[in-house]
């Protein structure tokens, strides 16, 4: 079962250039990296259980990352982080700068949507810790 309907995405995220198509497309991906993010909290537990706070986070956490699916155009690490370096036409060379190291080297772009944190971030979802008994 999906945790997100269409209507549901652009009620949440207040988009409406994401197509039914593109969400049904990326929805699959983006609930997989969620699930990952949160150890797959809700695969165990039945969102109508859950603390409706909690679900509408989760939810919002993943119309970020639907979004960002969209901006970016891909779905995969390597699709991401496919872009050149540098590009060089005749004596004209374009580098795309990094955050982190002024000539652009050795930065990806990550799988998951920072965004992502900002909903998730004080839900428990994240938590990865080991009960003690």
């Amino acid at each position: 079962m999906a945790y997100l309907t269409y209507e549901e995405f652009q009620e949440l995220s207040g988009l409406d250039h994401i197509t039914e198509a593109e969400f049904k497309k990326r929805l699959p991906k983006a609930s997989a990296i969620l699930n990952g993010a949160t150890n797959n909290f809700y695969q165990y537990r039945p969102m109508e259980l859950d603390n409706p706070w909690r679900v509408n986070l989760f939810k919002q956490g993943l119309c970020a990352q639907i979004e960002y699916f969209n901006v970016l155009g891909a779905t995969t690490f390597e699709e991401i982080n496919n872009a050149p370096q540098t590009f060089s036409a005749g004596r004209t060379s374009v580098s795309n700068a990094s955050r982190y190291n002024p000539n652009g080297a050795n930065e990806s772009k990550p799988l998951i949507a920072e965004d992502v944190f900002i909903y998730l971030d004080g839900t428990g979802l994240l938590y990865s810790g080991v009960s003690v008994k």
